[in-house]
């Protein structure tokens, strides 16, 4: 691995790291951080550094594995490290593996992921959105290289540099505060803004009305300014798993003003990869909620059972146009809401008269897999099934069952890009773009209130 410039080690002349850790190797570079693997000196721990050089992402990141820390498929934060005119340090649990590499090695040999593999990864991915959502954090950057993997098989939610929590400090569904616990043994104290309680719902569990409920409170009142920093001035693309990165990952940088109506601060539609963004976002969304989540999820779920991307869109456009080819026009029919989103009016696709159904893009998949990536991948956010739901769905009582811990196939060593597929595993150079030129069959129409793009 060639050296890292000059800029990006300034982590080995911070006293108070390399008083406890041994830095051994940087797994992972980007233009907004830097992750290293290293040694904790006290018991010889392995840990990953992630040196943050972008504040909001450190911000957001320290501020949900605070949250989430007690929940077993959420990466560990074991402390971090922030002082004055410092990029942040995160010291996180370091896992040898991710879901990536263990979709490429299954494309590699016979007989892809066992389906009793399958629905135990599914389950390990479920039960870490739940317990997401169930603090109402909205990740908006899942995908297969960001949910790392153990030695032991446990799966882990990680990378939450673009995650923001919807709810203010300590809010519960009726309405009341309260704070959970944090120690503060060996942490530096957050930057001024991040809660020291966390956040918290009450009871631990809300039903799909009280969801909706609770989000239509928050979205009334407006996002915390002073927990949660906005969205303006970042890049999409500002944080890096401990897994490893392509050479590629992080050279683009998108940014985007924050959106400030009075006492209320937008959220930015450009999150998440783009072969996993929710169709909301793509049409410019800057109002929703925890379900772009779980479109995303519906899309890992149909890559773990083809081991190819269900929607590979090579820009927005593309991406939307997959989408609409299997699941049909948007329309008001399919989600009544839908003439609201910013873009709807301005693009359009002819209609597509036959669109191909999910089941399509999963041959030979049983009737109860095509129903929960169908039951995921909708247009109505408000039809799309929460984590909470598909953990008691009957596709886990179903022979095969899910198979013991012990029994997942974990790759050990990183594979790199498929030689086969032309380099379409690089998520990480799926970035926000408007390139319509490769387009041949675009129309541009003049109307009082703008211009039309129509596609074909």
């Amino acid at each position: 691995m060639d050296p890292p410039p000059a800029s990006s080690w300034s982590i080995h002349t911070r006293p108070e790291i390399i008083a406890k850790y041994q830095i051994l190797e940087r797994v992972g570079s980007g233009a907004y951080s830097d992750v290293y693997r290293a040694r904790r000196l006290s018991d010889d721990l392995t840990v990953a550094l992630k040196e943050v050089h972008d504040y909001q992402s450190a911000f957001r990141e320290i501020e949900a594995l605070q949250t989430l820390r007690s929940c077993p498929n959420v990466v560990v934060l074991h402390e971090y490290f922030w002082r004055e005119d410092e990029d942040a340090v995160l010291v996180l649990e370091f896992l040898t593996s991710d879901l990536e590499t263990v979709i490429r090695a299954a494309r590699k040999s016979e007989g892809g992921i066992r389906c009793g593999e399958v629905k135990r990864w599914m389950l390990q991915m479920l039960s870490g959105i739940d317990a997401c959502h169930r603090n109402m954090i909205v990740h908006r950057d899942l995908k297969p290289s960001n949910l790392l993997i153990g030695e032991d098989g446990v799966l882990k939610l990680a990378d939450f540099g673009q995650a923001r929590i919807l709810l203010e400090p300590g809010y519960a569904p009726d309405g009341s505060y309260e704070q959970s616990t944090r120690s503060q043994a060996n942490a530096n104290q957050p930057p001024e803004g991040i809660p020291e309680g966390g956040y918290s719902i009450r009871d631990g569990s809300m039903s799909r009305e009280e969801y909706f409920r609770v989000l239509d409170e928050v979205k009334a009142k407006g996002f915390d300014k002073d927990t949660n920093a906005a969205d303006g001035d970042t890049s999409c693309l500002a944080t890096c798993a401990a897994s490893d990165i392509d050479d590629e990952v992080l050279k683009a940088s998108y940014s985007y003003e924050q959106e400030d109506e009075g006492d209320k601060v937008g959220m930015t539609s450009c999150v998440g990869t783009r072969w996993f963004r929710a169709p909301e976002l793509l049409y410019g969304s800057t109002d929703y909620g925890l379900e772009v989540d779980l479109w995303s999820l519906g899309c890992i779920f149909a890559e773990l059972f083809t081991l190819q991307p269900l929607f590979p869109g090579s820009s927005d456009i593309d991406q939307l146009s997959r989408i609409i080819s299997v699941l049909g026009n948007l329309t008001e029919e399919t989600w009544p809401e839908c003439v609201k989103l910013p873009d709807y009016k301005t693009i359009s696709f002819n209609k597509v008269e036959n669109p191909t159904g999910i089941g399509a893009c999963l041959p030979n998949r049983s009737p109860s897999e095509i129903s929960v990536v169908s039951r995921l991948v909708c247009y109505d956010p408000a039809r799309r099934a929460m984590a909470m739901e598909l953990l008691q769905d009957k596709i886990f009582n179903e022979e095969p069952l899910p198979v013991p811990l012990s029994e997942l196939h974990v790759p050990l060593e990183k594979s790199g890009p498929d030689e086969d597929s032309g380099g379409w595993r690089d998520y990480n150079d799926m970035g926000s773009d408007s390139d319509f030129d490769e387009f041949a069959n675009v129309d541009v129409v003049a109307t009082k209130t703008g211009s039309f793009v129509q596609f074909s």
